[in-house]
């Protein structure tokens, strides 16, 4: 076991998941602590002492970002990991990162985090086209995509379908996905042996190869300052396999020297939840250090088990608040105004408008405490990064060897 290590774990809304997720990183490191964030009945605190994890309760939810904060605390290890509570970590995990961590430019490592489950292949034989002031390719619109009896459209991943689009019409609230055309796309199976009768707006279709899917091998930078997930939705069939230096990181489970976080600090709680951990990466980059993705180790994760992802407005709501702010404390100023101007005015989400105002003076504020860790500049952060590692090998995983 790697010496003088902590893993913070933080558990708002725990599920069985949490148990396996404690005993992955409890073989892994000296001191876990587990942030019980505002659960029902302690049920989080009930779990993490009765596998001899250190809690530390909240009586109320701090959110993400607040709940490592807490949890930063406490943790006494020269190396400090995170891990989701709905992540479960491989063996090599630390260890992995331990080593490249000894160059003090890295400042953070990212494992590869595979989506848990596995995944059916799924080709439309559309041909791709483009709707009027629309740059992506369209192939069909989804209203459904059931497996069985199971509506299992919102969780379709890959380069084949894009984000769910929501809406009201004629007073009624609307989703669908479009597709982009015969790019695969993955349909979660519950039992990968039985995987049941798939149909798409009602029509039959077939199911392919079945396989495992990338979330995470590190992020990319937008050049409007949003973070994505590189290989997203990509099978994990040995593409991913080749370490690499990365914009950033998500936070499932990134490894991180204490020093680093004693220096630059942790995520920031005023953010709550979602886009805190692309403020940090912007803040370490800002300080001229690096961010590795280390395809050596593996983290299962079984996604928005806690949150219900973009589902749900609240995470979309704090994830646009989030957005601005973040480019308010880190990116250069006329990306910053122009963004912030956009978005502002369009407001799609209630109240986006007022909560970013709320919170702006802080965010100006921050930056310019920030400034003192600088030692290049936005503008050239975002000449290296914005926009750069946007794609991928997003082929059929039935093509590869």
């Amino acid at each position: 076991m790697p010496p003088n290590t902590s893993v913070v774990v933080v558990s708002y809304r725990p599920g069985h998941w949490l148990a396996s997720c404690l005993s992955s990183a409890m073989t892994q490191a000296t001191q876990v602590v587990v942030v019980d964030n505002g659960s029902d009945d302690e049920e989080a605190s009930v779990i993490a002492t009765s596998m001899n994890a250190q809690v530390v309760r909240s009586t109320v939810n701090l959110g993400f970002a607040g709940g490592v904060d807490l949890g930063l605390r406490h943790a006494r290890g020269e190396i400090i990991a995170l891990l989701n509570d709905d992540a479960v970590a491989g063996p090599e995990w630390i260890d992995a990162a331990r080593g490249a961590l000894a160059d003090p430019t890295v400042a953070a490592v990212t494992p590869k985090v595979i989506l848990d489950g596995d995944f059916g292949e799924v080709i439309l034989d559309d041909e791709p086209w483009h709707s009027p002031g629309d740059a992506r390719p369209l192939g069909r619109q989804l209203h459904s995509v059931m497996l069985d009896t199971v509506e299992v459209l919102e969780d379709v991943r890959g380069a084949g379908v894009y984000d769910t689009e929501y809406a009201i019409i004629d007073r009624v609230p609307a989703r669908w996905r479009w597709t982009s055309g015969r790019r695969p796309f993955y349909v979660p199976l519950p039992d990968a042996a039985n995987p049941g009768e798939l149909t798409v707006n009602g029509e039959p279709v077939p199911l392919g190869t079945t396989c495992r899917l990338v979330n995470h091998a590190g992020s990319y930078l937008e050049r409007h300052g949003v973070a994505g997930e590189y290989g997203l939705g990509a099978p994990d069939d040995g593409r991913f396999d080749h370490g690499a230096e990365r914009f950033g990181f998500s936070g499932t489970a990134p490894v991180f020297r204490a020093e680093t976080l004693r220096r630059l600090g942790g995520l920031a709680p005023q953010f709550f939840a979602y886009n805190e951990d692309t403020d940090w990466c912007l803040r370490a980059r800002l300080a001229g250090l690096r961010i590795l993705y280390d395809a050596s180790a593996t983290v299962r994760h079984r996604l928005s088990a806690t949150s219900q992802g973009p589902r749900s407005p609240m995470v979309r709501f704090l994830a646009q608040r989030n957005a601005l702010l973040c480019l308010v404390r880190n990116a250069p100023p006329d990306v910053a105004r122009h963004v912030l101007w956009q978005r502002l005015h369009e407001d799609p989400a209630p109240g986006l408008r007022r909560a970013v105002l709320t919170k702006l003076p802080w965010a100006l504020a921050s930056r310019a405490r920030l400034r003192r860790h600088w030692t290049t500049t936005p503008r050239a952060i975002w000449d290296r990064w914005a926009g750069a590692d946007r794609s991928w090998d997003d082929g059929p995983a039935a093509t590869r060897p």
